[in-house]
């Protein structure tokens, strides 16, 4: 049974008449007779019983009825939603980020692009989590555009650097460190620290600053969010490196400037290669790399 059978169907339904439907449906009136036939066929009951020169449904044939209208609208809301979310005028971009990037970055970015009234039909969904869950969702296509840390390993994902952000050490109020404005990583290697998870991008640069220095951290704890961080250190339980933003000042924290040409983390908008991307994301996806070319 295909979708043409089920239009023939509620066709002739409707109309009562083979002749009538035929017509409606543009097609030989020997060629519905065939298809209902054998859909009947198909079922195991008769769709239709004659009344005169009409025809009108059976009991199998009203039940069925019920069915094929249900399946049909559903098919068209599905083929409108589709044509919604591809249209130039409108569309729907899924975006995903890490959540450092949550506060100014992207709200900031999403706004700057519907002050434009081309796109303000354009809708969003907007998701965080680490580059690692991030990453795996957007090759299962539950996002279009994700801001992430690079990951050379991901081969089929193309990432394009748009922002940078500086990273810090907070440390509790009170800390033998915090009259300093200025630490290296050799001054804060004696103390505890609060750190990322291993999955998140942030921890490969940290990891790779003590590398560097030939240090072996002294990891407390780990976490995936950087408020959650925040709020340890500031119950003074460990020190840690973070990416600056403006959420630490809802902390009782002391913020310093960490001395190393390291102190830095690119954000990356990152989308499958050779993946179709609908106008709406296409469009978003531009206006953050033209943004980002503008600071140049």
């Amino acid at each position: 049974m295909n979708l043409n059978q089920l239009y023939y169907f509620k066709t002739l339904a409707e109309l009562e008449h083979y002749t009538k439907a035929a017509e409606k449906l543009n097609i030989s009136q020997p060629t519905l007779s065939h298809s209902i036939s054998a859909m009947e066929k198909e079922l195991g009951a008769n769709l239709f019983e004659k009344q005169g020169r009409n025809v009108v449904l059976t009991k199998y044939g009203r039940i069925y009825m019920f069915y094929v209208e249900n399946a049909l609208t559903q098919l068209e809301l599905g083929k409108n939603q589709i044509e919604r979310l591809v249209s130039e005028g409108g569309g729907h971009v899924g975006l995903a980020y890490m959540t450092s990037v949550g506060t100014n970055f992207v709200p900031e970015r999403i706004a700057g692009f519907l002050d434009d009234p081309q796109n303000k039909n354009i809708s969003f969904s907007c998701y965080e989590g680490n580059t690692k869950t991030l990453l795996y969702n957007l090759k299962r296509e539950k996002y279009d555009l994700i801001f992430c840390s690079k990951v050379e390993e991901e081969t089929d994902v193309e990432f394009i650097p748009v922002f940078e952000q500086n990273l810090v050490v907070i440390v509790p109020e009170g800390h033998p460190l915090a009259e300093r404005e200025k630490v290296t990583i050799q001054d804060i290697c004696p103390y505890p620290m609060v750190s990322y998870t291993k999955e998140s991008g942030m921890r490969r640069i940290i990891d790779d600053m003590f590398t560097k220095a030939q240090i072996m951290p002294n990891i407390l704890c780990q976490f995936e969010d950087v408020n959650a961080m925040a709020g340890l250190v500031a119950a003074n339980q460990g020190i840690a490196i973070v990416t600056d933003g403006s959420a630490l000042n809802n902390y009782k924290v002391k913020k310093l400037e960490l001395d190393t040409p390291y102190a830095r983390r690119v954000v990356h908008l990152a989308y499958v290669l050779n993946r179709y991307l609908p106008p709406a994301v296409e469009k978003f996806k531009d206006f953050i790399i033209q943004r980002t070319k503008n600071k140049r």
